[in-house]
């Protein structure tokens, strides 16, 4: 199948639905996936390449739109494996933050 940028931006756009993304920074996303796939690629490139790409960008962007791509895009096939995903989240932030601790720490009780 060839390559669709149009495809790439409704699925970013329809991940950030709601969220305060401007329209700039969801353009913005779009390019860094294409960057990345055209330095990283040179001919042919899996969607499954093209998708974790998109999700690794929209981690970046926006943590619950990233959650709400990822569950789609990994068929989240109910509501544990969505909580999963949003937990990996929160514990990935929680580790690019030197000292931070999450809201659902345990060693707060």
């Amino acid at each position: 199948m060839p390559y669709d940028r149009l495809k790439i931006l409704e699925s970013i756009r329809s991940a950030t639905f709601k969220r305060k993304v401007p329209r700039e920074r969801i353009e913005r996303a779009v390019d860094e996936v294409e960057e990345h796939l055209a330095a990283a690629f040179e001919k042919e490139v899996s969607s499954h390449t093209i998708g974790e790409r998109v999700a690794e960008t929209l981690r970046k962007v926006d943590k619950v739109a990233y959650v709400r791509f990822a569950s789609v895009y990994r068929r989240s096939e109910d509501v544990d494996e969505f909580i999963d995903e949003a937990q990996e989240v929160i514990e990935r932030e929680s580790r690019d933050v030197p000292g931070q601790r999450t809201l659902f720490d345990e060693t707060e009780r």
